[in-house]
């Protein structure tokens, strides 16, 4: 079973006083798709994600930041979070490689929410075999690094924009991923 893959920030000056700002600060640093831009859900939980949101908004054109930060400032709180849907491009094999949107979540975390890693930004990436080679497809050791590439700027943007004291790139398995690519890349030459 595919696993999801993402990358989690802590912050240097985080408390909840910021979320808003520096939830703020992850969406404008996003590379979002031009294909299918901006950000189509904003969810605020409180507690933990098995509970119902107390905000969950649909968006049909792609809002700004400032009119999504306006939407999720009144529920925002220590025992929060703010989560925002949408999608950045990444190569997919569809018959030929093609630039595609691809979904993306990204949240930040009160530090009274139930998150079993402590981080206070994350960004769910997708699938984790978008970003390893695939052996049975053409040029597939090209694509997965153009799109590990995309991880790695999106990282260093996200460390600028936001003050990042650690980051973690991870997978749902928590199977060394660079082992991982390793392999698949191996499998390619």
């Amino acid at each position: 079973m595919p696993d999801r893959l993402y990358l989690s920030f802590w912050l240097k000056d985080f408390n909840p006083e910021l979320m808003p700002a520096r939830f703020g600060q992850l969406l404008r640093a996003f590379p979002f798709s031009q294909l299918r831009p901006g950000i189509s859900l904003l969810k605020v939980l409180a507690i933990g994600e098995s509970e119902p949101p107390l905000l969950e908004r649909a968006f049909a054109e792609p809002p700004g930041v400032e009119e999504v930060l306006r939407a999720a400032a009144e529920f925002s709180g220590p025992d929060c979070a703010l989560v925002a849907e949408g999608y950045w491009e990444l190569w997919r094999w569809e018959g030929q490689w093609r630039l595609r949107p691809s979904p993306v979540v990204l949240s930040c975390f009160g530090p009274l929410f139930e998150n079993d890693l402590g981080d206070h930004l994350r960004v769910e990436l997708g699938w984790e075999a978008q970003f390893l080679p695939d052996a049975s497809l053409p040029q597939a050791a090209r694509t997965a690094r153009s799109n590990l590439r995309s991880v790695l700027r999106l990282s260093e943007d996200v460390t600028k924009a936001c003050h990042v004291a650690r980051r973690l790139l991870w997978s749902e398995s928590g199977e060394d991923l660079v082992r991982l690519l390793e392999e698949s890349l191996a499998e390619c030459d």
